[in-house]
């Protein structure tokens, strides 16, 4: 099968690898349909998520149908028509009992290299290094899902691969986020970033009873995407996002922040060239600009949700503003098998059709030139998904 393959910092390439094949018995085999790039692949391919290895399979966020299942599958048979969550959860350890589905115990067989780093492992993923288990992604004509009776989802007939593919991941994750910040009627909430992950916490914190959604960016098109969706926008490059937030709630600030950017964070001056400095030289693993100024935005009480990837270490956090304002941190992977059929009610309602994000849509051969272009924000790219098996 074709597939996308890591071969290091800054360079992905399609390469023709073997099948996947069952495993287990509770494994299935999915032809898929839609896969997409997602912002957190990128931390992969500018290389600063460790024990990558050349040829790794990418993806996390792909669907498709049912072409094999395991003896013991029950509850999807060949034909289904799928989404697959990108945490890979066995639904019986204390964490899946509990909705914590992306802190599954039994998922991740490299769980020594993530305890060596965090104290504990989270859940396998899907394509995102050996660290979190060495699944083969789903940048790919075929994947294998492990613990499949437990995280497929099958759709119903009369939706597009589009509208529910970012059920994988960037949905639920922009839902969680807003939900992490416990919106109570007239709140106030900004969310620094208007990616992909950004724009459905947008809508979400809208969906959950924000009164207000104020967005920061400096892409025009994000920012433009953010409007349509009923926010509030500011440019950070062309005013000061802090002093205009507390212009913007008569000094008290946001009721919650929301950093959905990440370890990858643009700042601006002298800050910013200290964090991209220590990153270069791996003294820092993320650039917390974003962080930094969400947590002394945040009005005291408040709550500062964070849906952006971090891989390890960040410097100079403002924990004393944190301890003083007595501000609630709500983070972590997504539990997306908690939000599968809630959202996906959403969307058969018409509550929000998801595929407005995309921006481009290629074969699975071009992914090279997708990862580029989304990459550098090149011809007003937000979001890329990629159609194995389509021709050019």
């Amino acid at each position: 099968m074709k597939a996308v393959c890591w071969q290091g910092s800054k360079k992905v390439t399609v390469e023709t690898v073997p099948d996947p094949k069952i495993l287990n018995p509770r494994d299935a085999i999915i032809k898929i349909t839609t896969t997409a790039i997602c912002g957190s692949d990128l931390h992969l391919y500018d290389g600063f998520i460790p024990t990558m290895e050349q040829g790794d399979i990418l993806g996390h966020e792909f669907m498709g149908e049912v072409v094999e299942i395991g003896s013991e599958v029950k509850r999807v048979k060949i034909g289904d028509r799928v989404v697959v969550p990108f945490p890979i959860s066995c639904g019986s350890c204390f964490f899946c009992q509990r909705d914590l589905w992306s802190l599954c115990d039994n998922t991740n067989p490299n769980a020594w290299m993530a305890e060596a780093l965090m104290g504990h492992s989270p859940a396998g993923i899907f394509g995102y290094s050996h660290m979190l288990g060495g699944y083969a992604g789903g940048q790919a004509e075929y994947a294998r899902v492990p613990f499949a009776d437990v995280g497929l989802l099958k759709i119903p007939d009369g939706l597009t691969d589009e509208q529910v593919v970012f059920l994988t991941d960037i949905f639920p994750t922009g839902y969680m986020a807003a939900e992490n910040c416990d919106i109570k009627p007239g709140d106030t909430i900004a969310i620094w970033g208007c990616g992909p992950v950004g724009q459905f916490a947008i809508r979400s914190a809208l969906m959950l009873g924000a009164e207000r959604v104020i967005a920061i960016d400096r892409v025009p098109e994000r920012l433009q995407m953010a409007k349509d969706g009923g926010a509030e926008v500011l440019n950070f490059e062309e005013i000061d996002a802090g002093e205009a937030l507390k212009e913007m709630t008569g000094g008290r600030g946001p009721d919650a922040v929301m950093d959905a950017v990440g370890m990858e964070a643009h700042g601006m001056g002298l800050e910013g060239f200290y964090d991209k400095a220590k990153q270069a030289v791996r003294l820092e693993t993320g650039r917390p600009h974003v962080l930094r100024q969400a947590i002394v935005a945040c009005r005291k009480g408040g709550t500062v949700s964070i849906p952006g990837v971090y891989g390890g270490l960040l410097d100079k956090i403002p924990m004393g503003a944190a301890m003083n304002k007595g501000l609630t941190f709500k983070t972590g992977q997504t539990h997306v098998h908690r939000y599968l059929r809630p959202l996906l009610e959403r969307i058969q309602n018409n509550e929000i059709d998801p595929s407005f994000v995309i921006t481009h849509r290629m074969p699975l051969e071009e992914a090279p030139q997708g990862y580029d272009i989304f990459k550098h924000k090149t011809d007003s790219c937000i979001k890329v998904v990629l159609k194995p098996g389509e021709v050019a």
